[in-house]
């Protein structure tokens, strides 16, 4: 009977507390803006179609210190990549959306064969367009302390 009253009193608590560890819906802006950036990221950097890409460009402000500003930034960047890394590509693992924010973990391979970079994006969107770019690009090791992978 004891147990039946702990059992009573304890459901409701741990019910209410299980909402904070369930994965949140977007919002439909959130879901937008998510629609965005991995349509973006796949023409750009996957595809390197830079007219494709250009429609979700705003002021495109770069953050990363070797990236001009503005579509013209992306579009000599783009054509880099078809130049030198034609078979570049970069595979998304995973999508995080908070507000204005789109967060990408990407594997980034420049070429076939290469243990490629681990690259976290982060895009912030404001009326349906990209407006800024930060990058944080960790290239992937030949050996490692641990047996975790960077994905």
């Amino acid at each position: 009977m004891k147990l039946m009253k702990v059992a009573v009193i304890a459901l409701p608590i741990m019910a209410a507390a299980m909402p904070a560890f369930a994965e949140r819906a977007y919002s439909p802006q959130e879901q937008k803006n998510k629609e965005i950036v991995l349509d973006f990221y796949q023409k750009a950097l996957n595809d390197k179609d830079f007219d494709a890409a250009s429609k979700y460009l705003g002021k495109y402000i770069q953050h990363n210190p070797l990236a001009a500003d503005g579509p013209e930034g992306l579009r000599g960047f783009l054509e880099y990549l078809k130049k030198n890394y034609p078979q570049s590509k970069s595979e998304i693992k995973r999508v995080m959306v908070d507000g204005d924010y789109v967060i990408l973990r990407v594997h980034a391979i420049r070429q076939p064969g290469d243990r490629g970079s681990a690259i976290v994006d982060i895009f912030r969107v404001e009326d349906n367009k990209i407006q800024e770019h930060w990058d944080s690009v960790q290239p992937i090791p030949e050996t490692s302390k641990n047996d975790n992978t960077m994905f």
